[in-house]
């Protein structure tokens, strides 16, 4: 098929398109200003009753962004000259669909969709989307002759160049894939199906790899890299297996704690540790009845001496019995309610058994049982008079734990987001082998347009999710504020996740639906990514805080 079927100019074509919707990005800002902000602030009661329209605002920000980074990736391969063929229409096609939805309408779920009218936005003004790059590019990027090529070269499973454009990183990712594939792939499906632990073996494998303490400075026994090489490892090892990619998690969190708000002491003391792999954490912030209401929280921690005695109940605490120290937030002055009465402990705890998971005095807890994300399991904890060292509080320092664990919010987005696009990427990979191994009607279903456009759909917004996640992670990297550009990362990958393993499991068709299929393990687990790390509602919430602030 010819190359013809590439937009002419296509970078310059994608770079005005840009510029329109940049324009109308703006100009729903300044509508929703007059709605929302008062004396240069926020109003939380008009955010509140104008939320549909400010969440959708953080969907088309979201968006612009989306592509202003697939230009961005576009342009650095093509100044390496790897933009080829299947990098330029994976760009035209990205355009292409997202300008037809914001024109037309982007879903925010499965039920919702925001248009321009909701912000707003009069049909004079929506008349400056359509201009002549725009027009071509939703007319003639997407087409149907577009799709069959696409399917056509990524029959041998290459995908499009990444653009890390950094040999480091290539390599990190090669020796990760490598290990994903010989190690957790092989495994996963056995694991989620028997609903036991990740095997200690594979624990020590990774510990010794140092997924542990990537991000973790050399001098504390790290490997002293940033957050775009915890992208690509977390993005690796989630595409062999979701629980594997979120064991990193728990340590990232954990020690970005340490790092930003712990005492020297406590830095020397866990750092290594945790990098090592000797101590496995786990973060202990919910409540049964406080999801992501933090400032309702109401563990308590009350000083006895030199130690902290905790009363309370935790729910949704990852890992917990395997672990060996629990990032445990608790109120420690109950006259300051809200956030300012939070602290944050290092609380150490024995690792459990199957004969006993909570062998701490003053602890005790149960196995929620959960629909996928099954490798680390779920807990209810209970405290009662469980007994910290108050040289464990968090920077030796009351009422700090709420804007410590704010610090880390930032890496943990980006981190989930990558783990987003590892499912995701697992995902599309299933789906393409079973349609190019299943033949209905004499022949292949992937030969079906019905089928591979499914399949080329999800290679470009993939590539999208992946692009805006790198982008977070560079912008951490450069330490640059980036809590807008981490949730939108983690807002887009976690729906790309679930809509690239929904239409994998939909190309299986019946076989989809039996557990012995992984894609059934992979459509559970892809479902979680949109509420943990700040469920999809919550996210858009921040992000739409973020974007009215920053004016």
């Amino acid at each position: 098929m010819a190359k013809t079927l590439v937009i002419t100019d296509l970078l310059y074509t994608c770079e005005r398109a840009l510029e329109a919707v940049r324009d109308t990005r703006d100009s729903i800002i300044r509508h929703l200003e007059t709605l929302i902000v008062r004396d240069g602030r926020v109003d939380g009661e008009q955010l509140e009753k104008h939320q549909f329209a400010a969440h959708g605002l953080s969907w088309f920000a979201t968006y612009v962004e989306a592509l202003t980074q697939m230009l961005e990736w576009a342009k650095r391969l093509d100044s390496s000259d790897r933009f080829g063929e299947l990098e330029q229409l994976i760009l035209q096609a990205a355009y292409s669909e997202y300008l037809h939805q914001i024109y037309g309408g982007i879903p925010i779920s499965q039920g919702e969709i925001v248009r321009l009218a909701d912000f707003g936005i009069e049909a004079r003004e929506r008349k400056l989307l359509q201009t002549p790059y725009t027009t071509l590019l939703r007319e003639h990027g997407f087409t149907a002759e577009c799709r069959a090529r696409i399917a056509e070269l990524i029959v041998d499973g290459h995908f499009g160049a990444n653009g890390l454009g950094d040999e480091t990183l290539e390599l990190v990712r090669d020796q990760f894939r490598k290990f994903a594939d010989d190690q957790v792939a092989p495994h996963a499906h056995e694991w989620h199906l028997k609903d036991v632990l990740i095997p200690m073996d594979v624990v020590e494998q990774m510990a010794e790899l140092g997924v542990f303490g990537l991000t973790i400075p050399e001098e504390y026994g790290g490997l002293g890299m940033g957050k775009m090489a915890m992208c690509v490892v977390t993005e690796e090892l989630s595409r062999g297996y979701i629980g594997v990619g979120s064991l990193g998690t728990r340590s990232e969190i954990a020690a970005e704690l340490i790092r930003l708000g712990g005492t020297e002491e406590q830095k020397q003391s866990y750092l290594p540790r945790i990098a090592s792999g000797e101590i496995l954490p786990t973060a202990v912030f919910t409540e049964p009845n406080n999801g992501s209401d933090l400032a309702g929280l109401r563990t308590r921690a009350v000083r006895d001496g030199d130690t902290y005695r905790i009363t309370g109940n935790k729910t949704w605490i990852t890992h917990a019995s395997r672990s060996d120290v629990m990032t445990l937030l608790a109120r420690t002055n109950p006259d300051e309610k809200g956030y300012k009465g939070l602290s944050m402990f290092l609380a150490e705890k024995p690792r459990g058994t199957e004969d006993d998971l909570f062998p701490a005095k003053g602890m005790e807890g149960g196995e929620i049982a959960v629909l996928g994300y099954r490798g680390m399991k779920e807990y209810e904890l209970s405290f009662d008079g469980f007994e910290v060292p108050a040289a464990n509080l968090l920077g030796e320092k009351e009422g700090e734990g709420f804007k410590q664990l704010m610090e880390t919010f930032e890496s943990a987005r980006i981190q989930t987001a990558a783990r987003a696009v590892g499912v995701a990427q697992n995902a599309m990979e299933t789906g393409l082998r079973y349609a190019q191994e299943r033949s209905q009607f004499g022949k292949p279903i992937y030969a079906f347009p019905r089928v591979f456009s499914k399949l080329v759909w999800m290679v470009v917004e993939t590539m999208v999710a992946r692009q805006l996640t790198y982008f977070a992670g560079r912008e951490k990297d450069s330490d640059l504020r980036c809590d807008i550009e981490a949730g939108m990362a983690k807002l887009l990958a976690a729906r790309v996740a679930w809509t690239n393993a929904d239409n994998a499991l939909q190309i299986h068709g019946g076989n989809g639906y039996a557990e012995e299929y992984p894609i059934s393990r992979i459509l559970c687990d892809a479902r979680i990514l949109n509420i943990f790390e700040g469920a999809a509602e919550i996210q858009a919430h921040v992000i739409a805080r973020g974007l009215l602030s920053r004016r």
